[in-house]
């Protein structure tokens, strides 16, 4: 005779199992913002902060979403077109991956508990965007708070001004920090154009910030927190995320 006490416990035992191998889910989120201040030119997204860390966690096997600060389509800057990238190529060229940019969710509207990281990708327009914006607050600090990872590369970073723990101090207090430094803005010309050096403004907010050498691959890990430098530290910062959610 069956003994459905049995099934039912081996029902939910094999449920539980199913669960616990379920991938991790990342969350990326890019700005919104496309003009480079007073000036005619136009900014967004660093294309190469999103693709190649989008490569090095999905080869993991890590599910990832994006999301941008208003949503709908996301805004790249033109200048980070210009690399022959084999991966920014691959990204834009994939019916399935390319409309992940053209149709993003508002980052407000993101349920955190979904997510056992988020990743803030650079590019100029964040320094406008991210430090204002009540879903980078919201998201981030929600994600961190329930024990997950916060990362942020080049411009990313900006999203930190406006991230808290759980004490409502900013979360980058007291922790190493790598960032777009001063130098990196001095030698792209754009000191006078961004509305603050972000390396000053993260310095400013308690962070310990380490700068690495000018537009080289640059990761800092402080726990829970991963940022890299520029451009060069995207793909690194990928590797070093997927690595810490294996942690988890």
């Amino acid at each position: 005779m069956l003994n459905f006490s049995r099934i039912i416990a081996f029902v939910g035992l094999l449920a539980f199992s199913v669960l616990s191998l379920a991938a991790p889910r990342v969350l990326l989120v890019v700005t919104s913002h496309a003009q480079m201040g007073d000036t005619s030119e136009k900014t967004g997204l660093w294309l190469a902060e999103l693709t190649h860390p989008y490569h090095e966690l999905v080869a993991a096997g890590i599910e990832v979403d994006i999301a941008s600060i208003q949503g709908g389509a996301a805004p790249i800057d033109p200048r980070s077109l210009a690399d022959d990238d084999a991966i920014n190529h691959g990204f834009l060229g994939n019916p399935e991956t390319r409309s992940l940019l053209d149709n993003t969710p508002a980052l407000h509207t993101v349920d955190a508990a979904a997510y056992e990281a988020i990743l803030f990708a650079g590019g100029h327009g964040t320094v406008w965007d991210f430090p204002g914006s009540e879903g980078v607050k919201k998201v981030g600090s929600a994600i961190y708070a329930r024990g997950g990872i916060v990362a942020a590369v080049c411009h990313g970073p900006a999203a930190l001004l406006n991230v808290y723990d759980q004490n409502g101090k900013p979360l980058v207090n007291g922790k190493r920090v790598a960032a777009f430094s001063n130098a990196e803005e001095e030698a792209f010309g754009l000191t006078a154009v961004v509305p603050y050096l972000l390396q000053d403004a993260l310095t400013e907010k308690g962070a310990s910030y380490v700068e690495g050498p000018l537009f080289e691959s640059h990761v800092v890990q402080d726990g829970r927190l991963i940022t890299g430098q520029n451009p060069q530290s995207a793909a690194e910062l990928g590797r070093v995320l997927v690595q810490a959610l294996q942690s988890l």
